[in-house]
């Protein structure tokens, strides 16, 4: 029953997990953050590029599962440091149909992975 989604055109993981686990109709994505799949580098310039750049990854992913942001139905942000909170919700947003946006929680956390500003995970239904 699970299926393991992976795509070349998002990130490899870092650690032992995957990209995605889709069960039944239902997608749970890893946390992504801003690692340009087809440099492996993190791109951290700004806070909006980092942003961007981690919604491609997940863009990406969905696609792998043959799914769109649309089918999205959850999502948590985690912030390094809340005054990124606009400029993150800014970019985030420009991704969502506001009328049909995800429930979502964004939260403030002391540290994340390779020390990044922001972290996005999702979960999806088709």
């Amino acid at each position: 029953m699970k299926k393991i989604i992976k795509t070349k055109y998002a990130p490899t993981p870092i650690g032992p997990y995957n990209q995605a686990v889709q069960f039944g109709n239902t997608l749970f994505i890893s946390g992504q953050i801003a690692i340009n799949p087809e440099t492996n580098e993190l791109i951290l310039d700004t806070i909006e590029n980092e942003t961007n750049q981690i919604m491609l990854n997940l863009k990406a992913i969905l696609n792998a599962a043959e799914m769109t942001f649309e089918n999205v139905v959850k999502t948590s942000i985690f912030l390094n440091d809340m005054h990124n909170f606009s400029k993150v919700n800014t970019v985030y947003g420009n991704y969502f149909n506001e009328e049909t946006a995800p429930a979502r929680e964004t939260v403030q956390v002391s540290a994340l992975p390779k020390f990044v500003n922001v972290e996005i995970s999702m979960i999806a239904f088709k």
